[in-house]
This record gives structure tokens, C-alpha cells and sequence, in this order.
């Protein structure tokens, strides 16, 4: 994020002293009837669709006027917790992960016969059994999307297992062609497809791997980890990712696969959105292979709408917060330009009146098929999301693997990260 170190630090400190003594830091400052709404702008979620969607919601609360708080950049948690430093926590967060908040108390359980009555999967965010964010849609993280027209020139299939997968690798890096593209630039995108490895080979084989870490039955440098974390080296040694991806973007990314100026891209499902509609038949998506060749699907249950347990409005901010996340033409702006997968209970897909791709449908299909589902590491928002502040380590320790071969040695420091933050 673009702060100075002085500012990161003077912040760091405060959020620490607050945890200690143990503050009331999240107490809303919105005054009399007032609510703030923490939100967050991309290509896909501009500031014109937040300001129409919090226009609609806002209907369900008259008397409260709600003001909109744009975060700076992708690390919407950093934000929220300067936010918290300064006791400017807000009333309703989007899409925070909920762990690095609950402790504190900080966030409202949603009432679970209101998740019952409304959504497919309802337990599908819950952290300790309660549920911190509404389980509206879900998402693919990662879909490996891949340029048919590059695939048909070079004469290649999809692969299905690593073996195929590197070999479609070294076949495009020998005719000059980028095989992977990677945004490398911005920690959480650059994690991508180390979280993909690890979701496929660690806990497709074993989805309970995640909290029998939490119980320290295993450890990030056991074999099979090593293993998953191996194969992006591999990856890497064999030329498959441009050698300045770390300084490439997430929208220089999309641009330069979408141009077609790589072959391979894997990201998440909300790539779909930014797929013109014109030339998406041009495109298609398979899932990154797993070690045994079998399909995994690495699944995460999406939501936006946070309530902060301490708001002066609380009443309020959940009626608007229930009210954004069931509304329709929201999710039908999250479907047709963030790729998002609605799961309401009773709803269809028709019911939404989104226009949608053929590629679209093919990771539909995957979220609606019943198949090997896992949680995407370091993606869900439920009892399998990383300690609070985890998950900033592991996009730090992807952009180092890129450069340091010392695989058990980065893993072994994540390993210690893990258990500083797990106590």
C-alpha cells in the first residue's frame, strides 16, 4: 500500500496498544441517526455502482443517512483497522475477513434464522458457528483461464494432470509464448497461484488439513506442502511466468492476457466479469490439476456487508446490511461484472436477469455440480480462514518463493508466523 513506513508503523503500534489494554476501539463515529459503510472500488465495483446499490438500501433505514468510506486500495482490512485506530471503525464493512476482527468483538453474528431462510449454504462463512458475513454468492479461487485460439495454434489440450500442465508450459515457452501470466505486483494477486497448488495438492487430499493445523497435527514444512510449493518453483525454474511479473499489476495483468500477450492466467472467477462479451468465446477455463489427476474445486463462499457490534446504530446498520446483501440487482451487477455466483435459497439464475457467458456457465456448473469442493486456502471466511494477519504473510511468502529457492526455509518461517498468530 502506498503509506509511508513512519505512518504504517505509528498505526501498527496504536492497533497493538489498543489489543493489549483491550479499548473500545470500534465504536462508530457516524452522530445522531448516521451510518458509514466501508467499501471498496475496482474496474468491475465502481464508485457509481456502490453509490446506486447504498441509494436502494438505504431505503430500508429512512432515518438514518448512510456515508460512504472508499478504502485506498485492495488491503481493505489495513484500512479497517487504522479506521479502528482512530475510533472511526464503521458501522457496515464489505468484504473484510472476519477473523482479524472477532476476537476483539468487534463484529455482529448475523441471526442464523435469517441465514437459514435465505441462502443455500447458510453456514457457509461460519467462524466458532456464527456467521460474520452473509453467504450471498460464491467463488472459484483459482480458475486456470486459458486462450483457446493461442491452444489451437500450438496444438495443445487441456491439461489435466501436472504433467500436462507442464508440458503445455514448456511447449509455449519454447515458441516464445508467456505460458503463465501472473500479477505479481500486489501481494494478494501474486498469491494466487501458490494458494491455487496448495488448495489442489494439500488439502484436495485432505480437506480437514487446515484445522488439524490449527490443532498442530501437521506443519507447513510436511512433505506433501513442500511438495505443492515445489511445483510453483518448478513453475518458475521453468520459465513460465515474464521475469518481471512481480512488478506487473492485476489490471496490467488482465490487460496483457486478455490481448492475448500470455497463454494462461490463474485467477479468480471475478475475471470472468472482465471478459468482454464479444470475444468470450475465445477463452475457456479448466481447474488447476491436482497431484492425483482428480478434479478439485477450490471453493469459497463470497459476501460483502459487515455489521461493527459497537455501532451507535446497530439496529440500523444490520436492517441495511441484510437488506444490501439480498438485493437482487446488486448480485446481478456482481454476476454479470465480478463473475460472482449467487447462492439465494429459491432464486435461479433467470430470476436475476444477467446476461451472462459461456464461460460464466462452465464455473457455474462447477459451484452447482457435485464434486470435490475444498476451501481455497487463504480465501474463505469461515473456520478454515488463516490466524488473523496470516494471510498478509502468505502473499509476502509467495512473492519470495518467486526469487528464493529455499522452499522449506520460507515455509518453516510461515510455519512460526502461523503459530505466533494462532495463540
Amino acid at each position: 500500500m502506498k503509506r509511508t513506513t513512519a505512518l504504517v508503523a505509528a498505526v501498527s503500534g496504536l492497533v497493538s496498544v489498543l489489543a493489549i489494554t483491550g479499548c473500545s476501539t470500534g465504536q462508530s463515529v457516524a452522530g445522531g441517526g448516521g451510518l458509514t459503510f466501508m467499501t471498496f472500488e475496482t474496474p468491475a465495483l465502481t464508485a457509481t455502482f456502490w453509490d446506486a446499490s447504498i441509494a436502494q438500501a438505504q431505503k430500508s433505514v429512512p432515518d438514518s443517512e448512510v456515508k460512504k468510506i472508499v478504502s485506498p486500495d485492495a488491503d481493505r482490512n489495513a484500512y479497517a483497522k487504522q479506521l479502528q485506530a482512530s475510533g472511526q471503525f464503521p458501522d457496515i464493512l464489505s468484504s473484510i475477513n472476519p477473523k482479524d476482527f472477532t476476537e476483539a468483538g468487534l463484529l455482529k453474528a448475523y441471526d442464523q434464522k435469517w441465514l437459514d431462510e435465505h441462502f443455500t449454504d447458510p453456514n457457509g462463512n461460519a467462524i466458532g458457528g456464527k456467521t460474520y458475513i452473509p453467504p450471498t454468492n460464491s467463488q472459484i479461487v483459482p480458475m486456470v483461464f486459458y486462450n483457446k485460439k493461442i491452444f489451437a495454434e500450438h496444438k495443445l489440450d487441456v491439461p489435466t494432470t501436472w504433467d500436462e500442465f507442464m508440458n503445455v508450459v514448456t511447449t509455449l515457452k519454447k515458441a516464445g509464448v508467456t505460458p503463465v501470466e501472473m500479477a505479481g505486483g500486489e501481494p494478494w494477486s501474486a498469491a494466487i497461484p501458490l494458494s491455487g497448488l496448495i488448495t489442489a495438492d494439500v488439502l484436495g487430499a485432505d480437506p480437514e488439513w487446515i484445522q488439524k493445523r490449527y490443532k498442530g497435527e501437521v506443519e507447513f514444512t510436511d512433505p506433501e506442502v513442500v511438495a505443492a510449493a515445489g511445483k510453483y518453483r518448478e513453475l518458475i525454474d521453468a520459465g513460465a511466468f515474464d521475469k518481471g511479473a512481480l512488478s506487473v499489476s492485476y489490471a496490467d495483468a488482465n490487460k496483457k492476457f486478455l490481448a492475448g500477450e500470455s497463454a494462461m492466467y490463474p485467477m479468480g472467477s471475478w475475471l470472468i466479469g472482465q471478459i468482454p462479451a464479444e470475444s468470450a468465446d475465445d477463452f475457456g477455463t479448466f481447474l488447476l490439476p491436482s497431484e492425483t489427476g482428480e478434479p478439485v474445486v477450490p471453493f469459497n463462499t463470497g459476501g460483502t456487508t459487515s455489521v461493527n457490534a459497537k455501532s451507535k446504530n446497530v439496529a440500523d446498520a444490520t436492517t441495511f446490511a441484510q437488506t444490501w446483501s439480498l438485493s437482487k440487482p446488486n448480485l446481478k451487477t456482481l454476476i454479470e461484472t465480478d463473475g460472482a455466483f449467487p447462492m439465494l435459497k429459491g432464486v435461479t439464475l433467470d430470476d436475476f436477469g444477467a446476461k451472462v457467458t459461456p464461460i460464466y456457465t462452465e464455473g457455474y456448473k462447477l459451484v452447482t455440480d457435485r464434486n470435490s469442493k475444498v476451501s481455497a486456502f487463504g480465501w474463505v471466511n469461515n473456520d478454515d480462514a488463516l490466524p488473523p494477519g496470516v494471510v498478509d504473510q502468505f502473499n509476502s511468502l509467495s512473492q519470495k518463493l518467486f526469487t528464493s529457492s529455499d522452499t522449506k526455509g520460507l515455509l518453516a518461517t510461515f510455519d512460526a508466523d502461523w503459530d505466533k498468530a494462532a495463540k
